[in-house]
């Protein structure tokens, strides 16, 4: 019996000469992932799997909606949170393409009146998160003008805006460290509107969701627009899901306030593998981390954080990557692409309690961790030399090879 294991799957791997039913395999471990989210009461994800710049995995699990109860599919569209900045970032490289800025661009040339310390940070800060800007949620606890810890009240952009550029103290030297900054991403949100002459909202839209055919994308604004085929956010509490769709700080647009769906993402990902937006060159500043003069990027909980514009940069198992994750009230986003093995995974959650980057990761070690024994097998089928095993030296994962 002990053997069986093993045997299994090795004999599995060598059905890969038979491509169908490989991908019958591959499948039904990815679905054994979200095994527990499938339920037509409970919210749950949609998951996207893109390798070789075509759909190989794509299903909705639980529903968008306790109240409707409609189940998740590849339309549904969930508040990505932070992985709304890469878009806030292709916007700004769109104008710096259009000539109207430049990434050593100040923040006072753009916001006259932003406090004094605003001389000190450029573009290029607020982009890599090397700004030093304090957090603005902070900064909205200690404000006593306006409460906006209420749900009732959520802030706004320039309302962020409007509180960074009191008097205050960057947290560090703009550009000699690496703090996570979504006050930097409001403010690009802002610089945006302030230089385009349009509502951010509208940049996007025009300049970057409807020539990518991204219909359904948005970024959402209360009583200005609507989400088609909305997904609202939940947590469980005491064993009972309840809405937690908003917060004081869900309307902000910069730093995390797009809304989309796994199919429309499906054609971002094919924009940026074909660089329909900007060109390669363009693009190169976006997928450079940011150099740290006094010592390395790291992120709250320890690990290393290399950032470009709008993506963390950090490889997987010697793997090249760009990727993002967002998280909010009653929502949990990943997107991983790992660009040199031309596979990309999106995973978006309507509930709190998930970890899709986690998730996409195990998705990722279906492909990456074999994809070198699949070139060596399907070599060998092209050849169509037989392949041997042999069982007196049976490990999982090993074959050898004769002809």
């Amino acid at each position: 019996m002990g053997e069986t294991k093993p045997v299994l799957t090795i004999l599995s791997l060598l059905l890969l000469c038979s491509g169908g039913v490989a991908a019958d395999v591959k499948t039904k471990q990815i679905d054994d992932l979200f095994v527990a989210l499938k339920s037509k009461e409970a919210p749950g994800a949609a998951v996207l799997v893109i390798k070789d710049g075509r759909s190989v995995f794509e299903r909705g699990y639980g529903i968008a909606d306790l109240r409707t109860r409609q189940p998740i599919d590849a339309k549904t569209n969930f508040r990505l949170a932070s992985v709304t900045k890469q878009f806030t970032a292709t916007a700004i490289m769109l104008l710096v393409h259009d000539g109207k800025l430049r990434y050593d661009t100040r923040l006072t040339d753009v916001f006259p009146s932003f406090n004094e310390y605003g001389k000190a940070i450029t573009i290029r800060n607020l982009l890599n998160h090397t700004s030093g800007l304090p957090d603005y949620e902070s900064l909205m606890k200690k404000d006593r003008a306006v409460s906006f810890s209420s749900q009732i009240h959520q802030i706004q952009d320039s309302e962020v805006l409007d509180l960074l550029s009191r008097p205050h103290a960057t947290k560090f030297v703009p550009g000699s460290q690496w703090d996570y900054s979504n006050s930097g991403y409001v403010v690009l949100g802002e610089i945006v509107a302030k230089i385009s002459g349009r509502p951010f909202g509208q940049f996007l839209r025009e300049r970057i969701f409807v020539p990518l055919g991204m219909n359904g994308t948005v970024a959402y604004q209360k009583g200005s627009n609507a989400v088609p085929h909305r997904a609202f956010g939940n947590s469980r509490y005491k064993g009972v899901w309840q809405e937690t769709d908003q917060s004081s700080t869900s309307a902000t647009l910069g730093d995390g306030g797009v809304y989309s769906s796994v199919a429309d993402l499906a054609k971002w990902d094919q924009a940026l593998r074909e660089h329909r937006l900007l060109a390669e060159s363009e693009t190169s500043a976006a997928v450079t981390p940011a150099v740290i003069p006094n010592g390395s990027a790291v992120e709250p909980d320890g690990s290393p954080a290399e950032y470009g514009f709008g993506w963390f940069l950090n490889p997987y198992r010697g793997h090249k990557r760009m990727w993002h994750y967002g998280e909010t009230v009653g929502f949990r986003t990943a997107l991983q692409r790992f660009t040199d093995d031309n596979l990309t995974i999106i995973i978006l959650c309507n509930r709190s309690d998930l970890d899709p980057t986690a998730l996409a990761l195990k998705i990722a070690d279906l492909y990456l961790q074999t994809e070198g024994l699949t070139t060596l097998i399907s070599n060998n089928c092209r050849r169509q030399s037989p392949i041997r095993y042999s069982y007196r030296n049976a490990r999982v994962g090993s074959i050898r090879l004769a002809r």
